[in-house]
């Protein structure tokens, strides 16, 4: 292959410089990577070459502009890695980790790059820097040394060889949950056993089992959560514990997809990377980098929540069970797959509500264009319009221009709704192209969320959940095209990984908010508001479930830090014994709520980003929900509020330490006392 033929070689010509994946084939990644390797580090040896002493013109404005190949492969080829990894993308991930971990020590622990920024920061106070350029010498600084640039050679050897290893067990990890995931999507044969489900849930369901070759059969995928959205509707027990049950095997099987030894080689070696980077564990080596600090501050806010958590789950139990043994003929134990089923019922008895009954108000399209869309302009002043003549990587995904209130262009974001044997669970967003002012880019950004695709003719009718998470992903979309920066380094969310779900939480505020509800809670077909009691019902129900809620949630970040929090000398050998000890310990063993993801299937910590920082959902609540009440304080759904929030927080992307943007936008520091209060903890 030349190059002349590589489309990942050269800057792509199309609107906003989109990779052109109608041109991009498979075969062009690794080529593209190993040329994008290669002059990076011929970029790094420039800088380092250069005999006079450092400055920030000689060093720190070079190494910022170096990388910008590499920057947009990557990009390119993560957004299709993780939305529709098929054999061939899967093969290419596989051989790549490896050489990008080795990329990455190449630079992030090369000696006399470090001694350059090393430099750099030791004479900060003496350089007349502007704000965004000095905490770029201080971010470099901090996050070398915290990689291990000071370490001597041998235990740069060592570290680079447990990076390899890390890479590929973490690649490892998806690629066998999402073979596994796969696997155990629950086939019914009859519409009966599915009792419950609205129309365009079996119509879904119908698809999904004619593509897998089941014609007339019906086919549940799972989400990436314990938890399944069908188990509040599915009348069938039976039904309900199959679908459940499926979930919690997850990478336990005893089977090829088993993550069982992978991932507590993973924890294994992540403990004596921290050892050889001068840490007692890997919790302590990434709290050290974040705005908690240290585990120990972690450790304070998860106890201070559990207990009133674990009390509120079980007396939402005891209601729930009280339910069973009121309706049912033969009374039973209240068991995890019941637990949804039975919470509608009680919320349908307490407060007249029935949320799966609301689908046919929240249509996918009017939830986007006249609810997540409509707000963002409101508060913002931005627009967003369709380019149909612009292709992205998938036929699913769709691609919006965004403009600024002045008219001015501001970015590309890309949605991609739907589910599909080849994206992995759960929703995220991710870059596609960065902004920076020195490199002249602007920014692109997609959203993946995997609701179930109905059948041709069909509407996409969206759960109050799934409106909750498009709501919150767009919340993350709007941090990476608001983000203005100079320095790429500063891009979009590259955030301290505990602030990073802060702006994605506030821009769920929205969704009930009586202006914007109001626009697009309209009835599919006859255009019919959502009713007035209804609405104000549903916002009753806010704290409604939240025992339930935090207590998973809870569980799910106390087992990452446990997991975490073991030293060098610890060796776990029985996954499920390590997880019932830990959550023991925490107070948060309830069979009836199972820990939101168990550790064979927490893709956030063992092949994603949050290792020891699963806490960060709710450590960036503390200052959501502060906001949220600012907000409220302050007039809502203004565009005085809007711009005070897009200058001060999510325009300053990570070029200024984060809390102290949190204090310029709030005049204070968050106080936890609004979290609480959502939650039902007290005070």
């Amino acid at each position: 292959m030349t190059d002349a033929v590589n489309p990942l070689l050269t800057p792509s010509a199309l609107p906003y410089a989109l990779p052109d994946y109608a041109a991009i084939r498979p075969e062009h990644y690794l080529p593209a990577f190993h040329a994008a390797f290669a002059e990076h580090l011929a970029e790094i040896r420039r800088i380092t070459m250069v005999r006079s002493m450092p400055t920030f013109e000689n060093t720190m404005v070079p190494l910022e502009h170096a990388g910008a190949m590499l920057e947009r492969v990557a990009h390119a080829f993560y957004t299709v890695s993780s939305a529709d990894a098929t054999e061939e993308i899967q093969a290419i991930d596989e051989e790549l980790a490896p050489l990008m971990a080795a990329h990455d020590d190449a630079v992030r622990l090369d000696a006399q790059l470090y001694w350059r920024v090393k430099v750099l920061h030791e004479q900060l106070d003496e350089l007349e820097l502007d704000g965004e350029s000095r905490y770029l010498v201080q971010r470099h600084f901090r996050e070398m040394a915290h990689a291990g640039a000071g370490l001597d050679d041998d235990a740069k050897s060592r570290l680079t060889a447990l990076n390899q290893q890390l890479s590929t067990l973490t690649t490892t990890f998806e690629k066998n949950l999402l073979a596994d995931t796969n696997d155990l999507a629950v086939l019914f044969d009859s519409a009966d056993e599915l009792d419950g489900l609205a129309d365009g849930e079996l119509s879904a369901a119908a698809r999904a089992a004619t593509e897998r070759g089941h014609d007339g059969a019906f086919l549940i995928s799972l989400p990436l959560f314990t938890g399944h959205p069908y188990l509040a509707s599915l009348t069938n027990r039976d039904s309900r514990r199959r679908v459940m049950e499926a979930s919690r095997s997850r990478g336990a099987r005893g089977n090829a997809n088993d993550n069982r030894a992978v991932l507590t080689e993973i924890a294994a070696l992540r403990a004596e990377r921290a050892a050889l980077l001068g840490y007692p564990s890997h919790a302590a080596y990434v709290t050290a980098d974040e705005t908690a600090g240290t585990p120990e501050a972690v450790f304070d806010l998860l106890h201070r929540l559990a207990p009133a958590a674990a009390s509120n789950a079980r007396a939402e139990q005891e209601a729930l069970q009280a339910i069973v043994d009121e309706t049912e003929d033969e009374p039973f134990a209240l068991e995890a797959h019941d637990w949804a089923f039975y919470t509608e019922k009680v919320r349908t008895a307490k407060y007249d509500i029935d949320t799966a009954a609301l689908r046919p108000w929240f249509g996918a399209e009017r939830v986007l264009q006249d609810g997540v869309f409509y707000a963002a302009t409101q508060l913002y002043g931005v627009t967003f319009t369709e380019r149909a003549d612009l292709v992205a990587y998938h036929p699913d995904a769709r691609v919006f221009e965004v403009h600024n209130a002045s008219g001015s262009a501001l970015g590309l974001y890309v949605l991609d709704l739907y589910t599909r044997d080849t994206k992995r669970g759960g929703a995220w967003m991710n870059p596609i192209v960065s902004q920076s002012a020195l490199r002249g880019t602007a920014p692109v950004v997609v959203n993946n969320l995997n609701v179930a695709k109905p059948g041709d003719g069909q509407p996409t009718l969206l759960t109050l959940d799934e409106v909750t998470t498009l709501f919150h992903e767009f919340g993350h979309a709007l941090h990476g095209l608001f983000a203005t920066v100079n320095y790429p380094h500063f891009a979009g969310t590259n955030v301290f990984r505990d602030f990073v779900e802060f702006p994605s939480q506030v821009n769920e505020m929205w969704i009930l908010w009586a202006e914007v509800l109001d626009n697009y809670a309209r009835h599919y077909e006859t255009g019919e508001a959502l009713d007035s009691g209804v609405v104000e019902r549903l916002r009753a129900t806010e704290a409604f479930n939240q025992g339930h809620d935090t207590s998973e949630y809870l569980a799910a970040a106390w087992l990452d830090q446990a997991w975490h929090r073991v030293d060098v000398e610890t060796q776990i050998d029985e996954v499920a014994a390590f997880e019932a000890e830990a959550l023991a310990e925490i107070g948060l063993d309830n069979p009836a709520v199972p820990t939101r993801y168990a550790s064979t299937y927490f893709a956030h910590v063992f092949s994603g980003g949050y290792s020891a920082g699963y806490y960060s959902y709710i450590w960036s609540e503390v200052l959501d929900a502060d906001t949220v009440e600012w907000f409220r304080d302050n007039g809502g759904l203004t565009r005085e509020n809007g711009d005070r929030f897009r200058a001060r927080l999510l325009g300053v992307g990570g070029s200024k330490d984060p809390l102290a943007a949190y204090r310029d936008f709030r005049g204070r520091d968050a106080e936890i006392a609004p979290l609480l209060k959502r939650r039902g903890l007290g005070g």
